[in-house]
């Protein structure tokens, strides 16, 4: 009587799981290198949104206030008795300029506190006190106007690693636009405000490496100090 066949088994040769072991690895190299190419450009594109994204949110922070803008002709008879004074003063910087002014958009946030919708603000570079050769743009808001125009308040950093802060001032008179802007001075623009504001934000570290150019031209609203109630 024939016994059954037994089908006779066989193991793998240490060569045939050489070569398995090396076609995983490659596998595996390759499946990384996709994910790794991946997260990387996503990361990349992600900080490329941030840098446009903060610098539309500067210009349009910029704009609002800028907008806003304002003078006011009313003093105590008495210069002795004053306690405010309102301004629009710009000045030239490297690579940032400066903007000190007074303005109408305050946003009050904490209940019954003794705000109104007027402010001082400031616009103006300053160094990164952590990184050589860094500029940031800052912005200074102090909700009470006083007789110091340029100081004072709390500073905040409102776009950082700036390249240029450009501010050109249209004046309304000549049709001209001005590097510098004073409406303190009587050799200048005395008790006067431009008609529009050009700005030019420049942001470092965009795509592939290069700048972030934004501009913007802001109209002032109130061309000329307040000056109801006072006897003409």
């Amino acid at each position: 009587m024939n016994q059954p066949h037994r089908a006779s088994s066989r193991g793998l040769t240490l060569l045939e799981v050489l070569v398995s072991i090396s076609i995983l690895a490659m596998v595996s190299v390759l499946i990384y290198g996709a994910f790794d190419g991946m997260s990387r450009a996503r990361t990349g594109i992600g900080r490329i949104n941030q840098r446009y994204r903060e610098g539309r949110l500067a210009m349009r922070r910029i704009a609002t206030e800028l907008s806003s803008a304002f003078l006011s002709a009313h003093q105590p008879l008495n210069q002795a008795l004053a306690v405010r004074t309102t301004v629009f003063i710009g000045t030239n910087g490297t690579p940032a300029d400066r903007l000190d002014f007074t303005s109408f958009s305050h946003f009050r946030v904490t209940r019954d506190t003794h705000e109104s919708d007027q402010n001082e603000l400031s616009y103006f570079g300053s160094q990164d006190p952590e990184v050589s050769g860094k500029t940031d743009l800052a912005r200074r808001e102090a909700a009470i106007i006083d007789l110091e125009p340029t100081r004072g308040g709390q500073v905040l950093v409102l776009a950082e690693d700036v390249d240029l802060f450009d501010l050109r001032y249209l004046d309304a008179v000549t049709g001209m636009w001005q590097e510098r802007w004073d409406s303190t001075q009587a050799m200048n623009q005395l008790g006067r405000l431009p008609l529009q504001v050009k700005i030019t934000l420049v942001l470092r570290n965009g795509p592939g490496g290069k700048n972030v150019p934004l501009v913007a031209r802001v109209p002032i609203a109130i061309q000329t100090p307040l000056s109801f109630a006072i006897p003409q």
